[in-house]
């Protein structure tokens, strides 16, 4: 009986610590390499990949409905999540074109954390994903400003800015800013646009996010 005691010890301690050593967002990834099994992604696509602005954004296809899109938002993942992932967010796709959102969050994670930080991580990201697709069309959507994260705007607006003139000097590459389009006649930003976290955004909020994406799509 101790022994069968033991064991059964040991394999709950085994168990507890299998699962504390995967890394954040893992499960997540998996869910995504079931789904490309189940049905093999599309070739020449339009690649979404990002936080959770994709994550939610779950009825996608449906606002660019003449494009073939593939949604890889995963949770309320950074860049360096996007980076430690890199190999399972691109090598299953042959994409024609990548969109990337995503940044907000390593503010949100790091309130001290200095734009020159987060611009890096992204031309990281970039660097990877040109390894893998040196020709394809490559685009950044601006960092929203989220009326919740206000005290994080001034880092934000400087990651924008770097990441813009960054995404000028390379070529196929666009920086989509929806900054302006989310704001008001005075230059506020629209929090109808946002649900009550005052983080994601409404129906509405994806509308304006398309009117503004829709010339940069292949």
């Amino acid at each position: 009986m101790k022994k069968m005691l033991s064991a059964l010890l040991l394999l709950t301690f085994a168990l507890f610590f299998s699962q504390e050593k995967k890394p954040m967002y893992w499960q997540d990834i998996q869910n995504f390499k079931k789904l490309d099994q189940e049905n093999a992604p599309a070739k020449d696509a339009i690649l979404l990949v990002g936080s959770s602005s994709f994550t939610k954004w779950t009825d996608v296809a449906n606002y660019f409905p003449d494009k073939t899109i593939i949604n890889r938002g995963f949770g309320g993942s950074r860049l360096t999540d996007l980076n430690y992932y890199a190999n399972d967010l691109l090598s299953p796709y042959q994409p024609k074109q990548i969109i990337v959102y995503c940044g907000e969050n390593d503010f949100a994670d790091n309130h001290k954390l200095k734009a020159k930080k987060v611009v890096n991580r992204y031309k990281t990201f970039y660097k990877k994903i040109r390894e893998k697709f040196p020709n394809i069309e490559v685009d950044y959507i601006s960092i929203k400003y989220s009326p919740s994260r206000e005290s994080l705007w001034p880092q934000m607006k400087e990651a924008n800015k770097k990441i813009a003139a960054f995404m000028k000097k390379e070529p196929n590459a666009e920086f989509i800013d929806i900054t302006k389009a989310m704001e008001d006649a005075n230059g506020n930003v629209r929090k109808e646009l946002f649900v009550e976290d005052m983080l994601h955004m409404t129906p509405e909020g994806y509308q304006i996010w398309t009117k503004v994406m829709n010339p940069y799509m292949k």
